[in-house]
């Protein structure tokens, strides 16, 4: 272990002295383990991070200076549409998706470094319950559907076949991660094929460029944002583990949304048969305003660019058509294939520019007293996934129904608007769609038949309960055979046993 007065050079090198300021006071174990984490730090490095961090908080907020000139929407020809295909090309995706999936050469990569905090608990948002009738958890939700992806890929093509599960975590998701997968059996998965990695932490900072102490013996340190993947990925040698198994595609995604498809042949299946390095799923904006980055070109390189950075009069514009003109709405849904990855992370993450989350920090004052302050006082820089889109030789976007594959759980209830309720309806009335088509009818208390209302009434629940399993149905397939013309009463829960009860017999 490094002594107390090489850190304290180190630290003088980077202008950070001061975090060993309570250093007399403290007894031999909290020294240790400050001394612990405060040696991995290399001076220019610190030095460079919070200067980096001190002026990009000075910058002004809002728009950059001629950032609206120099955007331009995706041109067509990176487009694709789930929707607005005909069925025989969209069948032609899945098919291809299908197959790479039963040649073992594609798996799911979870982004899962964040804590449930804006839900109002303390334990990893993959583990939370929105308040289902089945009362799952997103981390069951997202290995169901797992398992029914390989059961259709490995049924179509005669085959057994495995889609591996990377989930990055951070220092605080890792151990309630790992222990939760325990406790649920890996939600029936091999454990060999779920693989747990975590990713790095960098010290948060004051405004004027200094670390902050979180107690007189702990830096307050944050995940460095989900664009700490690419680091992640070497430190832990996935990409090497990745080459072992055959893997050549990558479907990375955010832990916090309800409606995402695990490794969806589809989508697959589309950048495949482009030859895209790199993609993105997509949802058209709901409205001019709304808090979500668009998929664009600037200087005609693709890229993510926030809905901070976007002026009013920009957002507002239109196209020909009528809609948006800048209505590609990031969902941070991502295809990738091993090889761009390999070239991220081993050439490019050091272009990559961090940004700014203004945050606040509990630190300890002068008198060594614990501080929770009551507004923003300090910087966590973060890196996002999506600005590697600029490095792809042949990006491409991949538009979705927002109804279909987009409901994220960010608020607590509270807050109206991404919240565990509405997170909770999408899935539901997603649901209840996916059996009125399958020729299913609901009934009342009373035995009346209900409405067959395919959209629910804004912010309320769909007019019958319905919760369909993934290991039933992954996107709506096959339901017929349990649904067809038999009426139920709400609530409807179609799970494996059920769904063995409604099975027609053989004659």
């Amino acid at each position: 272990m490094a002594s107390e007065r090489d850190v304290r050079a180190r630290l003088q090198r980077a202008g950070q002295e001061h975090l060993l300021r309570f250093w007399a006071e403290l007894a031999p174990e909290p020294r240790a383990a400050l001394l612990a984490e405060l040696a991995p730090l290399e001076p220019e490095a610190l030095r460079e991070h919070c200067r980096r961090a001190a002026e990009a908080c000075a910058r002004p907020p809002g728009p950059p200076p001629g950032l609206a000139a120099r955007l331009r929407p995706l041109p067509p020809e990176r487009l694709g549409s789930a929707s607005r295909s005909d069925p025989k090309t969209r069948r032609r995706w899945e098919e291809e998706g299908f197959r790479q999936i039963a040649l073992n050469k594609v798996a799911v990569l979870l982004l899962a470094g964040g804590q449930g905090t804006r839900l109002g608990v303390t334990y990893p948002k993959g583990m939370y319950r929105v308040g289902l009738p089945s009362r799952k958890t997103l981390y069951q939700l997202q290995a169901e559907r797992i398992r029914r992806v390989e059961q259709l890929a490995g049924e179509r093509h005669g085959t057994r076949c495995t889609v591996p599960w990377y989930v990055m975590t951070s220092e605080f998701t890792l151990g309630p991660t790992a222990e939760f997968f325990r406790e649920h059996n890996f939600f029936h998965l091999d454990p060999a094929n779920v693989v747990m990695f975590e990713q790095r932490l960098l010290p948060a900072v004051t405004f004027d460029g200094k670390v902050i102490l979180e107690r007189k013996d702990k830096v307050a340190m944050a995940p460095d944002g989900n664009g700490g993947l690419y680091c992640a990925l070497e430190d832990h040698k996935i990409l090497e583990d990745m080459e072992r198994r055959g893997v050549e595609f990558v479907h990375v995604y955010c832990v916090d949304n309800i409606l995402v498809r695990l490794a969806d042949p589809v989508f697959i299946g589309f950048c495949v048969l482009r030859g895209a390095d790199c993609g993105a799923k997509v949802v058209e904006k709901a409205y001019p305003e709304e808090p979500v980055g668009v998929v664009c070109q600037v200087d005609g390189v693709p890229q993510v660019v926030e809905y901070s950075e976007i002026s009013p009069e920009t957002a507002q514009l239109r196209a020909p058509d009528g809609g948006l003109l800048y209505n590609a709405g990031n969902i941070c849904n991502h295809f990738f294939t091993r090889g761009f990855l390999q070239a991220v992370a081993r050439e490019f993450e050091p272009l990559l520019k961090p940004h700014v989350a203004v945050k606040k920090v509990p630190y300890v004052d002068e008198e060594g007293n614990l501080v929770k302050p009551l507004k923003p006082n300090g910087i966590k820089m973060e890196k996002f996934v999506f600005d590697v889109f600029q490095f792809a030789e042949n990006f491409v976007a991949f538009e979705v129904l927002r109804e279909e594959e987009f409901s994220p759980l960010k608020n607590a209830d509270s807050a109206g608007r991404d919240s565990p309720c509405t997170a909770r309806r999408a899935l539901l009335a997603q649901h209840y769609r996916w059996a009125l088509r399958a020729g299913a009818r609901f009934l009342d208390a009373h035995g009346a038949w209900l409405p067959e209302l395919p959209c629910s009434p804004p912010n309320g629940d769909p007019p019958a309960i319905c919760e369909i399993s993934p290991l039933v149905s992954y996107s709506g397939e096959g339901l017929e055979a349990y649904l067809q013309g038999r009426e139920f009463q709400s609530p409807l829960i179609l799970d494996e046993d059920q769904a063995r009860e409604l099975q027609p017999q053989e004659p």
